[in-house]
């Protein structure tokens, strides 16, 4: 893919690194010297010193073969008139962080994806650490749901059963569904069965209606979340 990353700052510059070494083609906008020299010498990639609210910025970095644009900014004000000129130029895919949810309604005029507040994502990431240790990774789906991985401690209810057996013991609840088990930290997931008996040490990836609540990780045999 050919992709237009503007701002080489906090989140732009893990975004180009990844980006990169994915095996895209990369060129970068930023308007701060520092930053635009910073990521030149670091990345493989073009990087202009230069105004992406200006059209002829966005031209000179190729729009017209651009298969997405991603701006990174730090400020709305900027980011909104980054995807309005991408809109105008056609780029087909374009996304950008959107700091202030009350700006949320602009960017659904424009028709761009988003990802909203990054800053409190992090802060809701960390925090979660925290407050639910037993959790390695998730991700919320709506306003309570979740897709979370836990490992199976071996005090675990659920530990030595098989997804049908643990779901008739009333373990795993009618809005709890077992997605993939990664077991022993090689290979592929497996794709679990009904019959699929869960280990000790089995890291599960589990979506759940009610999210990764403490009566929910006592079945994974994490008390101390609670």
């Amino acid at each position: 893919m050919y992709i237009i990353v503007v701002g080489a700052g906090n989140i732009g510059t893990p975004l180009i690194e990844i980006a990169a070494e994915g095996g895209n083609e990369v060129v970068v906008i930023e308007n701060d010297e520092a930053k635009a020299e910073a990521a030149a010498s670091e990345f493989d990639c073009l990087v202009l010193h230069d105004d992406a609210t200006e059209r002829e910025t966005l031209v000179d970095a190729g729009a017209d073969r651009a298969d997405a644009l991603i701006s990174t900014t730090d400020q709305d004000a900027t980011n909104v008139m980054v995807c309005l000129l991408s809109k105008e130029l056609e780029i087909p895919n374009i996304v950008s962080v959107v700091h202030n949810p009350q700006h949320m309604s602009l960017y659904r005029q424009i028709g761009v994806n988003t990802m909203e507040n990054p800053q409190r994502l992090i802060a809701e990431y960390l925090y979660r650490a925290v407050k639910r240790p037993s959790i390695v990774d998730y991700m919320r789906i709506g306003d309570d749901a979740e897709v979370f991985e836990i490992r199976v401690d071996d005090d675990a209810p659920i530990a030595g059963m098989s997804i049908q057996e643990a779901a008739d013991a009333g373990h795993l609840l009618s809005d709890m569904l077992v997605v993939a088990v990664e077991r022993d930290g090689t290979g592929s997931p497996i794709t679990p069965r009904g019959s699929t008996v869960i280990q000790d040490g089995d890291i599960l990836t589990v979506y759940s209606g009610e999210g990764a609540t403490p009566d929910v990780t006592d079945i994974f045999g994490h008390f101390e979340d609670r």
